[in-house]
């Protein structure tokens, strides 16, 4: 933990009660009750998301060491917004519903990079060597 404050850990913390608790919420009933035309339309992407979920909770304990969840949430999200949601918007093509999943997403884009320990990353995920390979 060299280096993170506990109020950072405690902000990681409640991010990742917040992902587990809205994702348990929005993906998990669709995981558990499911018609087989959903599950086939959207059954991966469900899934993938609810293990998300799932994982999150260890972030409760582990909020370092689960630290990939919170990359991954910020970067699938930042690229949502900007390789469809922008260029839906600028050729005014949007859904109906994508105002909500901007929004939902967009929390995501901010408060990610405000709860990450930046520094943290930079150290361990970019100047810290790798694991051997042979």
């Amino acid at each position: 933990m060299a280096g993170v404050s506990l109020f950072r850990l405690y902000l990681m913390r409640a991010l990742y009660l917040l992902l587990a608790v809205g994702i348990g919420l929005n993906f998990w009933p669709h995981v558990i009750f499911h018609t087989r035309d959903y599950a086939a339309k959207n059954g991966a992407e469900i899934c993938l998301l609810a293990a998300i979920g799932a994982l999150s909770i260890l972030g409760l304990r582990y909020p370092l060491q689960m630290l990939p969840i919170l990359l991954f949430e910020f970067f699938w999200k930042a690229t949502w917004l900007v390789a469809i949601a922008v260029p839906l918007w600028a050729a005014h093509q949007t859904y109906p519903g994508m105002a909500d999943d901007a929004f939902a997403i967009g929390m995501g884009v901010v408060l990610c990079p405000i709860v990450i320990p930046w520094p943290y990353v930079l150290a361990n995920y970019i100047q810290k060597p790798g694991d051997r390979w042979r």
